[in-house]
Order: C-alpha cells, then sequence, then structure tokens
C-alpha cells in the first residue's frame, strides 16, 4: 500500500491517520523522533503527491502552527475491504436472480460504463487507452494480417471473477460497446492463460 515512500514517510501518514484533525511540524518531528527540517521536506513531497494537504492554522497564544492533514488519496493507500463487500454482494445476487440474469446484468454493467467512458466507437489503439485509466494494464498486438488484438496483463475484477466467472462478461460487453463490435475472448488467465486476450468483431451494419 506504501510502495515507493521510505521508512519515514509511511509513519508520517500513519500518524496524520490517527490525528484527522492534523498535526503540527512539530507534532510529527517529536512523534516520529526526527528533526523539523526533515518533517518540512517529506510533507513537501507528500503534498506534491496529493497525499497529505495543509489543514487549519491552530491559535497557540503565539504564532499560529499550520497543520498538516492526510488527504483522501492518502487515505486510500490504507486496506479497504471493497473486495470483500463486492463478494459478499454477488454471491447474494446471484443467489437471488441466477446465472443467466447475472451474465445479463454484468452485460449491462460493462456497456454502462463504456458509455460513461465514450459516447463514440473506438479503434482497439484508444480502447486500450480507456482502459488503463480504469486500472488494466492494457495494450495493442497485432498479429498475422495486421489484426488487432487487445491485451490486458492484469484484470481489476481477477477476485471477483475466480469467484463468479460471469464477471468477464462486464469486459467483454465493455470491450465490444466500445469498439462497436462483437468480442472473441481468445486467452484468459482465469482459464490458465498468460494474459486476457481480446479479438474485436466490428459491426457491418
Amino acid at each position: 500500500m506504501f510502495e515507493g515512500l521510505g521508512r519515514t514517510q509511511q509513519e508520517l501518514l500513519s500518524a496524520l491517520l490517527h490525528t484527522a484533525a492534523g498535526m503540527s511540524i512539530e507534532e510529527l518531528a517529536r512523534q516520529l523522533s526526527v528533526t523539523r527540517t526533515a518533517v518540512r521536506q517529506h510533507l513537501a513531497a507528500l503534498e506534491r503527491d496529493g497525499l497529505v494537504v495543509r489543514g487549519e492554522l491552530r491559535a497557540t497564544g503565539r504564532r499560529p502552527e499550520q497543520l498538516h492533514r492526510l488527504s483522501p488519496r492518502g487515505r486510500e493507500l490504507f486496506p479497504r475491504h471493497y473486495q470483500m463487500l463486492a463478494n459478499l454482494l454477488i454471491d447474494e445476487v446471484a443467489s437471488l436472480i441466477g446465472h443467466e440474469a447475472l451474465v445479463a446484468l454484468m452485460r449491462s454493467l460493462g456497456q454502462k460504463m463504456a458509455a460513461d467512458l465514450s459516447a463514440s466507437v473506438l479503434d482497439e489503439s484508444h480502447i486500450a487507452g480507456l482502459m488503463k485509466d480504469v486500472g488494466y494494464e492494457a495494450e495493442v498486438f497485432f498479429r498475422s494480417g495486421s489484426t488487432a488484438q487487445i491485451v490486458a496483463h492484469n484484470c481489476v475484477f481477477h477476485q471477483l471473477a475466480e469467484a463468479h466467472p460471469e464477471v468477464c462478461e462486464l469486459d467483454l460487453a465493455l470491450i465490444g460497446s466500445l469498439g462497436g463490435g462483437q468480442v472473441q475472448h481468445q486467452e484468459c488467465m482465469l482459464r490458465g492463460g498468460q494474459v486476457c486476450r481480446f479479438q474485436l468483431t466490428r459491426n457491418t451494419s
């Protein structure tokens, strides 16, 4: 969750997590057992990355103290159990509506997601770019005959799809809706593939 951050920055963020109102440079230096100069340098880097923001000025009887607090982005570095909730929700929905209706629901969600991302039909390169924006490590490969394929090296719903393969229908509907056609799932990580490979065939009408 703290990839790329040093130990002091991790401890600084943890300190701010436990003090919602914010902390001053003096308080952080004392709690982390580092100099005020070091705290200022770390805060500057964390502010630049959008993980920390400046809060209120606190009256001290002398010069007001600037407080620093976690930004919403900084809070997201700490564990959240979205996966657990999503699994519970899909389990419940599946038990209520059954397999076929769950497949239809996933397709509908993929279509709605595509509509939110683009109002026009896109080529494979633009589709891969939009997939990156929502968390897929996607790119376009060209095979024999200059046929373009979209390859995703990860699946943002992988754990959900392991429990409910119907979730893959969301990916297929997303790509098909963005590209104005039908999608063949030629390789799938759930079925032992190294990647998820999608072949888009556009509608002729």
